[in-house]
């Protein structure tokens, strides 16, 4: 079945205690909602709809799911709905506030506080450039607050990047839009395919590899990678291509007089493509980004590099 767009509820529509303003983004997983709640305060509403299951024509409330979409669809609604109930027993100042979620339209709604800032991804393009050191560290160091607090109830983000990273008027940073849920929906048949982010989204994200090789690790490419956006503007070579012809070109040649090298190292530390050499917790990551003089390990190397990428080409 391929991919289609599907139609946002119309501005207006009253959805339980909630008005829906405006469609914010629209993705292949879900739809994006401002919304006000009873008492006219904004909220942010999210859709379970994976396109490539459900189709919802223009002017139709209800989405159309084929006989055989049907079970993975309500599982994937499960998956979603059990996302938003462990996201609200979360409270921290840097990690998106859960405040419902229920169910209607025959599928399954979010409720999430309305964060009203700009994105990090839209801050990089209006200071291309010019983003200095301790802009970084000061985010990032306030973003793994919120980081460790969701690992340690037992999920992961899977979808960091600079789009979903908020900043509020007072440049803290706020993490939104995790991506477990259709993470989880990727493993179980062909009609959902991952919903990678091209050159934030770490190796063992794609699409032969084993689910038990995800961790806390894994979000923590996503963080090095967005740390590395942040220098160059843009996202740096695909995971995936790098197992096959690595381009990338290290934080620490790049960047060297610009930055000083221990953040630059800690950029590399957190990209390597074998998840065993990077950091393993966002605790040790956290270590060495607030203390300036703390060394990062050193690197494996070509040679472990290139024979990591063999195997997983073996793998493929």
């Amino acid at each position: 079945m391929p991919s289609q767009a599907n139609a946002a509820l119309p501005p207006g529509y009253q959805l339980e205690e909630y008005r829906i303003e405006r469609q914010i983004s629209l993705g292949g997983f879900s739809i994006v909602y401002l919304a006000t709640d009873k008492n006219g305060e904004p909220v942010a509403i999210k859709e379970y709809l994976p396109n490539s299951l459900a189709l919802r024509a223009e002017g139709n409330v209800m989405p159309a799911i084929a006989e055989e979409n049907l079970a993975i669809f309500r599982y994937g609604m499960k998956c979603f709905f059990e996302e938003g109930r462990a996201l609200a027993k979360i409270a921290h100042p840097n990690v998106v506030r859960v405040l419902n979620f229920f169910r209607a339209n025959e599928t399954v709604y979010m409720v999430m506080q309305y964060e009203s800032g700009q994105t990090l991804q839209e801050y990089i393009q209006r200071n291309k450039g010019e983003i200095g050191e301790r802009f970084i560290r000061l985010v990032f160091t306030r973003l793994l607050n919120g980081l460790r607090e969701v690992h340690a109830h037992k999920l992961l983000h899977l979808d960091i990047k600079p789009a979903n990273i908020c900043l509020r008027m007072d440049e803290q940073p706020v993490l939104i839009d995790f991506g477990a849920a259709r993470q989880t929906l990727s493993t179980d048949g062909p009609l959902l395919k991952p919903m990678h982010t091209p050159g934030f989204a770490a190796p063992e994200q794609y699409q032969n590899a084993r689910r038990e090789l995800l961790g806390p690790w894994t979000d923590i490419y996503s963080i090095g990678a967005s740390m590395y956006a942040c220098m160059a503007a843009t996202a740096p070579q695909a995971a995936s291509q790098r197992l096959e012809h690595d381009q990338l070109v290290p934080a620490v040649k790049r960047w060297l007089g610009q930055y000083s090298r221990q953040l630059l190292e800690i950029i590399d530390w957190c990209m390597q493509l074998n998840y065993l050499a990077r950091p393993q917790s966002v605790f040790a990551l956290q270590k060495a980004i607030a203390d300036k003089r703390r060394s990062v390990p050193k690197q494996q190397g070509t040679l472990f590099d290139n024979l990591y990428k063999r195997v997983q080409s073996l793998i493929k």
